[in-house]
């Protein structure tokens, strides 16, 4: 079944990224509303959830100031990019997981505005599969 609407494909893509981190033994959970800089803790991990409906291939990553600072003072702070959403089987949902020097390495080329975006180059996106 289609998943509809920016909420429930981040819900969507929250709850996916509990599954795998229950899965990989950590105790994770959603800490969206607490004033937390990313969306999952999963205690040694903070994790941003970027929630795409379909792929995220040659798009930019926005993030807030709070989610840049916290990265480049936090090395357990991670992105995490879950595709392929709309299509509403989370079985061919895709997951990209950016931390430690790659994900420093794409944040020196962010660009402030009120936002940031990360330029995420179609290498580096082809290289993670």
């Amino acid at each position: 079944m289609e998943i509809v609407g920016n909420r429930a494909i981040e819900t969507a893509a929250i709850k996916y990224v509990i599954m795998r981190e229950l899965e990989a033994g950590r105790s994770a959970y959603d800490v969206r509303g607490t004033g937390a800089p990313a969306d999952v803790a999963s205690p040694p991990l903070m994790i941003e959830v970027k929630a795409y409906g379909k792929s995220a291939r040659g798009t930019d990553l926005w993030l807030e100031v709070r989610q840049v600072e916290e990265a480049l003072r936090n090395p357990d702070f991670w992105i995490y990019v879950v595709e392929n959403i709309r299509q509403g089987d989370p079985s061919r949902f895709t997951l990209k997981m950016l931390g430690g020097e790659h994900l420093h390495k794409l944040l020196k080329r962010a660009k402030e505005q009120r936002y940031y975006t990360v330029p995420w180059p179609v290498a580096d996106y082809d290289a993670l599969a």
